[in-house]
């Protein structure tokens, strides 16, 4: 049975020392030129010295001309190089493990945030409310695909440089790879659309540049959906065939979630015993060949190791509660029967409380106050939270954010 203590060995042959990751979760850290702020460094280095193996950061996107919300950091040349190195020695200290999620918003980014407009697989609106907040996409050329390709190991190079001790593909939850997976948003005729082979094409194309760019050595992941959990999207038999796909290409970690913006279910799970996507996973890593992490609803300490000790998964991913207590992984490791205070936020006021915009700016605003060394309760009043993210951001910038 796998500990939770245990370290773990990657295909590239660099070891983490044990099975708990920190999830990506979106700072809104990015100055107004898109280099990281002073607080991202000081908020890693809380996270590092709380226990925690693995350490994704929030998505790096890797285009300014394309993101996913106000707030973003980008990664796209040497201009921030200093500033992301900084990031990268606090998030690696005592031990930690620090990863750059890098991802391409494509379509799934607010009307007007990106001045160029969003680029997509097909020219297909979103169905429903969301077609309001996101504007029909332009369908991309094949050569603008390449294009993106080498964006990605442009930067996944750079991180490398920068000193980041691996990288992670965002490949789930709506984002541009994951619109290509899903025969919803992909009705191309060419070699990126159609059947599943073409459509994860552009994935495992990026997956193969990124490594050549990184070498053989440095870590390379992917984070996938398990399901869009919506009719006509990318299927569970589907998130399958690519598991197998990476595995056979020697992805160094592939971790696992759910849903899109039209069904958040990384959010808010089916009531699966053992986190959200737990059941998945255990089938995902029989067929992988290569480690895999699952990420969703993992809320206390038993739940934890029995994921790891059924074989569910190689790592546990924990977001939302590290936020609330970033010593929550050291407690977990010294085995305490530690659960998580992680709850549903209420104002009482209905269009805040089904928005989403609500949990986004709690959360955002707990990590600004993590950063400066604050101790911050699940009691928080979210509204005074909203307050402060409005006051920071402007009114603007906090409500046209993602759900999810």
């Amino acid at each position: 049975m796998t500990a939770v203590s245990d370290p773990l060995t990657l295909p590239c042959g660099v070891t983490v020392k044990n099975r708990l990751l920190k999830g990506a979760m979106s700072e809104a850290l990015g100055t107004r030129d898109h280099a990281p702020r002073p607080e991202l460094p000081a908020l890693y280095a809380r996270w590092a010295r709380g226990g925690t193996g693995l350490l994704l950061t929030g998505n790096v996107m890797v285009d300014a001309r394309a993101l996913g919300e106000p707030g973003n950091v980008v990664l796209e040349d040497e201009r921030h190089l200093a500033d992301f190195h900084r990031w990268a020695v606090q998030g690696s200290r005592d031990g930690a493990a620090l990863w750059m999620q890098l991802n391409h918003p494509g379509k799934q980014a607010p009307r007007g945030l990106n001045a160029g407009g969003t680029v997509a697989p097909s020219a297909l609106p979103f169905p429903g409310g969301l077609a309001r907040a996101f504007a029909t996409a332009r369908e991309l050329t094949v050569l603008e695909i390449h294009g993106l390709t080498a964006r990605f190991a442009r930067s996944a190079r750079l991180a490398k440089r920068a000193g980041f001790g691996g990288v992670q593909l965002h490949a789930a939850h709506g984002y541009l790879f994951s619109q290509f997976l899903s025969p919803r948003h992909n009705v191309r005729t060419d070699e990126y659309g159609g059947s599943l082979e073409n459509r994860m094409r552009f994935l495992l194309e990026t997956y193969g540049a990124v490594r050549a760019a990184v070498g053989p050595r440095f870590p390379v992941g992917v984070k996938l959906n398990s399901s869009d959990f919506v009719r006509g999207g990318f299927s569970e038999e589907e998130s399958l065939t690519v598991v197998r796909a990476l595995g056979r290409r020697g992805c160094d970690l592939i971790e696992l979630s759910g849903g899109t913006y039209e069904k958040p279910m990384m959010m808010l799970g089916r009531g699966e015993r053992g986190g959200f996507f737990a059941d998945f996973s255990r089938r995902a890593r029989a067929v992988a060949g290569v480690p895999v992490c699952v990420t969703g609803g993992f809320r206390d300490a038993a739940t934890i190791r029995q994921a790891l000790e059924e074989g569910a998964a190689d790592l546990v991913g924990l977001g939302r509660p590290l936020v609330l207590d970033p010593e929550f992984s050291a407690r977990v490791l010294r085995g305490e029967a530690v659960g998580s205070e992680v709850r549903p936020l209420k104002t009482g006021i209905r269009p805040l409380d089904h928005s989403g915009y609500m949990e986004i700016a709690w959360y955002e605003d707990v990590m600004r106050r993590l950063a400066r060394g604050e101790e911050v309760g699940a009691e928080e009043a979210p509204l005074l939270a909203l307050a402060r993210m409005t006051a920071e951001m402007g009114a603007g910038a906090v409500f046209r954010r993602r759900r999810a």
